[in-house]
């Protein structure tokens, strides 16, 4: 009596774990996949000025100009520091927000990260 009891506790614990994974599986295809973005920085701006994102997407910042610029929030939520002439940064957004950044060596280089 055991082992039967037993097999169909196994059979039940299969079957509600099968359905589990096949939920899961189905919310994960549902969910869009994280995009990159782009800014270019080229003749002393940012380029879009205004750039609309997901959490989870990454956006790069490349540096066309022949001197260095920084993408720094106003806030401190993110930081690039340096950005060499004809190098790039990468950031990943993790919070939901609506974030003004500005080149901290060119002050009047003003953009907006908005992040849903």
């Amino acid at each position: 009596m055991f082992r039967t009891n037993l097999r169909w506790v196994l059979l039940l614990f299969g079957a509600v774990s099968a359905t589990g994974l096949t939920a899961a599986l189905a919310d994960a295809a549902a969910r869009p996949k994280p995009t990159t973005h782009q800014v270019v920085i080229e003749a002393v701006r940012f380029d879009p000025q205004d750039l609309t994102v997901k959490v989870g997407d990454t956006v790069v910042w490349i540096n066309h100009d022949p001197f260095p610029h920084t993408a720094t929030a106003v806030g401190k939520q993110f930081d690039s520091h340096e950005i060499a002439a004809g190098g790039s940064w990468k950031y990943t957004a993790r919070k939901a927000g609506v974030f003004a950044y500005a080149c901290t060596l060119h002050p009047t280089m003003l953009a907006t990260l908005r992040v849903q």
